[in-house]
């Protein structure tokens, strides 16, 4: 089924088309593949970037989450060649920084392997800072607003590479499943029982 990818808020496209068309943005950015790409970059499939704030260790309550950014693939010919971050900022959205890396290729990946899935889904990112964990979520509500919401039990994610030790990337967990995992592992280490 196809993917229902939500527009981005027209000042975040514009922020990222406008930083794309800088040379000097383009060429201060640490990105070699797109100071070195062929013919013109193009900002597409913008995914909202949710950051998990909290995680619940059952599926009774909603884990939190809340929208940090707007990520852009950056298309050069057929392929993606780095990302575009943008986040909130008092005067609205505004360009933040490109990058490259191994996210870039994992979320062309796990979009690949969304597209396949029988239901229509809405793609989101999921960031696990304290892992170092990021997933592509597929948000089974397509129509909901893609800058709010929390991770519903019968949505997807999918752990992008490289994940962290123990989780499997590209595998599809549903998150009443992958959650409570999560949750064991952000638990502060408890003080030793026998003192």
């Amino acid at each position: 089924m196809p993917l229902h990818v939500p527009p981005a808020p027209a000042p975040a496209l514009r922020s990222v088309s406008t930083a794309l068309g800088s040379p000097t943005a383009v060429r201060e950015a640490r990105t070699p593949s797109l100071r070195t790409a062929q013919g013109p970059a193009s900002p597409e499939l913008p995914l909202p970037l949710h950051v998990l704030n909290h995680v619940t260790e059952t599926t009774g309550g909603p884990s939190r989450t809340r929208l940090t950014g707007w990520r852009f693939l950056v298309r050069c010919g057929d392929r993606a060649v780095a990302a575009a971050d943008t986040m909130l900022t008092p005067d609205g959205w505004a360009f933040s920084h490109f990058f490259e890396g191994p996210y870039v290729a994992s979320t062309e990946r796990a979009l690949r392997q969304a597209e396949a899935l029988p239901k229509t889904y809405q793609p989101r990112l999921l960031s696990v800072p304290e892992l170092y964990m990021l997933t592509l979520w597929l948000h089974g509500d397509h129509t909901a607003d893609a800058s709010s919401g929390h991770p519903a039990a019968d949505d997807i994610l999918i752990p992008l590479a490289p994940a962290p030790p123990g989780i499997a990337a590209h595998r599809l967990h549903r998150v009443a499943d992958l959650l409570p995992v999560l949750a064991l592992r952000l638990t502060p280490t408890r003080a030793v029982l026998l003192a």
